[in-house]
């Protein structure tokens, strides 16, 4: 497929050298070994593709959400599909003192905090694909305030926790404030901006209802940020998390009216909000569905609750997720959250391929280039992987790789023959170069010009 025809959708928003420019270092990122950096992009780029057009490219500031957009609505998009909006933070660990952003983030691939650089991305999921397909990515910075105030909650909960407990009751001179009147943190200020930025750029073409984020977002602050940008927030609550059902008995007679019921026992939820029961081998899973409410929370709960039995040795656990949604069908919740996953995969394309965790760039401009060409590719390389895959489901970004290398060694040792062979000795020399290092063996089908 000819790269620089692929990206010519690009056209109106970046100048013609930039999308030569682009054409080229997509190319080389398809064909090229090794760890993904300038230097190496540049070494594959061929003729046009010198180390100091690659500078120049990772140098410019580049309007990289509209850039996400428009390809995506040009290959990716189809209307008669449903999308989930999904929201996650990638962790890609540097070292160095001097790269812009460097501080330590928890990171899930080692289970604690790690120096590196830490991107939020919001990705659009087709229900009916089952795919995700990156459409903003932003870095996190974190301000000095920022820092001091997490450093000042941290020792702050230290100290509350190695000294006694507090009387019971209310603390004096505390006084009622509105639930649904919050203070967004910086990061939910961040996560606000990028979709402010997004949902108008999508309005006429993508209609969303959810956004979907993980455990880290199961509170009363993240669903009111989702409340206003009107959609409906799915996520996941702790697994000991205090939720109470409605009150249903009769009036007391005095005082407000009660609103909290009984407390939720996870071990002994009433069959009455069971709604499904399966049994696969030694496990039964049982799907509890009920409006319910938490303490912390102004408006009730949609919650889904999963339990897992072993059948042999009663071992036991739950999961409890939630939506905003009060009409959404337990089944689509639970769904919608599992296809939350779908952007892990993402990041480990962006970061096993296209270079998420090999690059070196250090200005503020360079690490965003970076970071938003490796999941970029993620969304070229599913446009070009998408036809292969109607006869071939198993082809791979290895595959496509693999492929498109065979292809390039081709055509470089064809230049240097004094003739061209005949298109179909031509074709034949292709097809067999282009299989080796192909994980599934079928017929390729990439080829540059």
């Amino acid at each position: 497929m000819d790269i620089l025809a692929l990206l010519q959708c690009l056209q109106s928003a970046v100048p013609r050298t930039t999308l030569r420019q682009c054409s080229r270092i997509v190319a080389a990122l398809l064909v090229m070994t090794g760890r993904v950096t300038m230097l190496g992009i540049s070494r594959w780029a061929g003729p046009g593709g010198s180390y100091r057009t690659v500078q120049r490219f990772f140098s410019q500031a580049l309007p990289w959400a509209m850039l996400f957009w428009v390809f995506f609505r040009q290959h990716v998009y189809r209307a008669d599909e449903v999308y989930l909006l999904v929201g996650d933070e990638v962790v890609a660990t540097k070292a160095g003192t001097h790269t812009h952003g460097l501080d330590r983030f928890f990171s899930s691939l080692y289970g604690k905090p790690v120096p590196g650089l830490a991107f939020f991305a919001l990705s659009l999921v087709s229900t009916q694909q089952r795919r995700s397909f990156p459409i903003r990515v932003e870095q996190v910075v974190r301000s000095d305030a920022e820092k001091a105030a997490s450093k000042a909650k941290a020792e702050a909960k230290k100290q509350t926790l190695s000294t006694a407990k507090r009387r019971p009751g209310r603390p004096k001179g505390s006084k009622n404030t509105p639930k649904a009147d919050v203070t967004l943190t910086p990061e939910f200020l961040r996560i606000t901006g990028m979709l402010g930025a997004l949902l108008p750029l999508i309005a006429g073409a993508v209609s969303l209802t959810y956004l979907v984020l993980d455990g880290h977002f199961g509170n009363h602050n993240a669903l009111q940020m989702a409340r206003q940008n009107h959609l409906h927030l799915i996520s996941k609550l702790r697994y000991d998390a205090a939720l109470y059902f409605p009150y249903t008995g009769p009036y007391a007679g005095r005082g407000p009216h009660r609103k909290y019921g009984g407390k939720v026992d996870y071990d002994n939820i009433p069959t009455q909000y069971l709604k499904e029961t399966t049994v696969e081998g030694h496990i039964e899973t049982r799907l509890y569905q009920a409006h319910m409410l938490h303490k912390e929370f102004a408006q009730p709960l949609h919650v889904v609750i999963i339990t897992k039995t072993h059948l042999q040795t009663q071992a036991r656990g739950h999961v409890v997720l939630f939506s905003s949604d009060l009409e959404l069908a337990y089944a689509s919740l639970v769904d919608y959250y599992g296809l939350r996953f779908q952007i892990e995969f993402n990041f480990r394309d962006a970061k096993q391929y296209w270079g998420l965790e090999d690059f070196m760039n250090i200005t503020p401009t360079g690490v965003t280039n970076a970071a938003n060409l490796s999941l970029f590719m993620v969304n070229v390389s599913y446009r070009l992987q998408a036809d292969r895959r109607q006869r071939d489901p198993a082809y791979s970004v290895l595959d496509l790789k693999a492929d498109c290398r065979g292809s390039k060694y081709v055509e470089e040792t064809i230049k240097m023959l004094p003739e061209k062979p005949e298109p179909v000795l031509l074709e034949q020399i292709r097809n067999k170069v282009a299989c080796l290092g192909r994980i599934h063996a079928a017929q390729p089908f990439c080829s540059f010009s």
